[in-house]
C-alpha cells in the first residue's frame, strides 16, 4: 500500500517522488526510494511546518512538500488499512 504523507507517528519507506523542481529538492535532501520516513511532529496551524525524521536525520517539511512523497507503510498503520 502506498499513501502520502500523512498522520503523526506513521513510519514507512519512500516509494515515489513527484516530478521537477520539488523532486530535485527532495531528492538532494534525501527522500530517496527506500529511505525510512516517520512523521514526528505537526505543527498547530494549518498542521504546517511537519518534522520528519528520514533515516538518521530529522527535517522540518511544508505540507505542500510532504504531499509530494508517497510513502509504503509498516508496521500496525499497515495492517489497519488491510
Amino acid at each position: 500500500m502506498v499513501v502520502q504523507v500523512g498522520a503523526q507517528g506513521a513510519s514507512g519507506m519512500t516509494a515515489a517522488l513527484a516530478q521537477g523542481e520539488l523532486e530535485r529538492r527532495l531528492l538532494e535532501i534525501g527522500f530517496v526510494e527506500g529511505a525510512e520516513v516517520e512523521i514526528l511532529h505537526e505543527g498547530m496551524i494549518g498542521r504546517d511546518p511537519i518534522g520528519v525524521r528520514l533515516d538518521d536525520m530529522r527535517v522540518a517539511l511544508r505540507r505542500r512538500e510532504a504531499d509530494a512523497v508517497l510513502v509504503r507503510v509498516q508496521g500496525a498503520y499497515a495492517e489497519a488499512a488491510e
